[in-house]
């Protein structure tokens, strides 16, 4: 017996201390992540392979009076870019355009070419754009605006000592523009030939005083980041307007409202809430605020794409559905086209038209705005714009969603973790 005890116990596997065994789960988990998201991105460059060109339903809305201001909605790229270009041509003492992403390509090049005649003829033109969101922009195009267009290439990190300091990660994220400080833009859309036609993207023309909030985001930015002696002396006159009100997020301040908008906006919410985004990772917070006014009686729709440009934040998104279904929350999938939009009604009086997604990046990480508008005729077209995107497009069901295949829910779970990224 004693003999049999001393086999045994040689036999035996030798124990791992708790930390070595915390190790190898990581390694494990770090694996299958890097598994998922390679096998996520290869499917996804096959499938953007057979790439063809996409079109989607889209509808013209009145122009809406609120206040002192005149607001237009816009859902298609090519009359959003007819009317700003119209903008630019018509000011007389100021353009200030600022975009996330802007192609070199044909519609690219259109707006350089009309901001760089606007200048010529001795308008101030300012421009400024994402230095790593246009990485794979030609450097030709970048330095073609002329000599006339003052333009600021936008670096998060610009010197070494940033790599310490999380708050000089933040990217921005705004498009806006602003004519003479009387007509403004506000949205969702970037500037380039693709989403002039195939992406889905919602966004505001202000016209009337309150663009001039708009002119100072501007040109508080661009003077905190441009080079001395460049800095915008122009001011437009301020105002407090208790019916339209400008949201943004400063990560250098580490001030970030438009997450609290929304969660205030959620959590007074009465009767609907149809929301529109891009991405929706929320945190924990926003989305149990959406779950709570479901589970009390509120309509809580959320329309996001089916497929995104950003597959693996598709599958992370998904990870979601199953809760919010569950608490009553109603899914509705966008198959058209890339849904870019990142906009929200509550009850028929309170609106959202803006830069953010529902993600991490956007609600704690970069430069954002959001155009906050209180006024029941405005809500009412957007009500009418999201009963549109969502009339000829699927909605999810909870039996539907608990019966997708085994292998879907592993992925999702295994991208999980991820959330905290994205």
């Amino acid at each position: 017996m004693a003999s049999l005890r001393k086999l045994i116990g040689h036999l035996s596997i030798p124990r791992l201390p708790l930390w070595q065994m915390i190790k190898r789960v990581l390694i494990v988990m770090v694996a299958l992540q890097s598994l998922t998201v390679t096998a996520l991105i290869v499917i996804s460059a096959i499938r953007n392979r057979r790439h063809e060109e996409k079109s989607f339903p889209h509808i013209r809305l009145d122009e809406v009076r609120v206040g002192d201001n005149r607001l237009q909605l816009y859902d298609y790229g090519r009359e959003l870019y007819d009317a700003m270009l119209e903008a630019i041509d018509s000011a007389q003492e100021s353009v200030f355009i600022e975009s996330f992403i802007w192609k070199g390509d044909e519609v690219g090049k259109e707006f350089r070419d009309h901001l760089a005649k606007k200048a010529a003829q001795g308008v101030p033109v300012y421009v400024i754009f994402d230095g790593f969101a246009n990485l794979v922009v030609p450097r030709s195009f970048k330095t073609s605006f002329g000599d006339h267009v003052h333009l600021l290439e936008y670096q998060a990190l610009r010197h070494p000592r940033y790599f310490f300091d999380p708050r000089r990660y933040s990217l921005d994220h705004r498009k806006l523009l602003v004519a003479d400080g009387k007509i403004g833009f506000i949205g969702g859309y970037n500037i380039g030939s693709l989403y002039a036609t195939e992406w889905r993207d919602t966004h505001l023309r202000i016209c009337g005083p309150d663009a001039s909030e708009l002119a100072s985001s501007f040109i508080a930015f661009w003077n905190r980041f441009c080079d001395n002696g460049d800095e915008i002396t122009r001011h437009y006159k301020r105002c407090f307007d208790p019916l339209i009100n400008l949201r943004g997020n400063d990560a250098l301040r580490l001030t970030f409202p438009i997450r609290d908008m929304y969660i205030d906006a959620i959590d007074s919410a009465e009767h609907t809430i149809l929301l529109t985004n891009a991405y929706f990772v929320p945190d924990h917070i926003l989305l149990n605020a959406l779950k709570a006014a479901a589970k009390r009686g509120v309509d809580v729709r959320v329309l996001v794409p089916w497929i995104s440009n950003h597959v693996v934040t598709d599958w992370v998104s998904r990870g979601y559905f199953t809760e919010c279904l569950q608490s009553g929350i109603r899914i509705f999938s966008y198959r058209y086209a890339m849904l870019h939009a990142k906009t929200c009604t509550i009850d028929d009086q309170w609106s959202t038209v803006g830069t953010a997604n529902l993600d991490r990046w956007s609600s704690i990480g970069n430069y954002e705005i959001n155009a906050e508008i209180f006024s029941a005729d405005f809500a009412r077209q957007m009500r009418t714009l999201f009963e549109f995107d969502t009339s000829d497009t699927f909605e999810l069901t909870l039996a539907d969603w608990i019966g997708r295949p085994w292998y879907t829910k592993l992925s999702e779970l295994i991208l999980t973790p991820l959330r905290i990224f994205m």
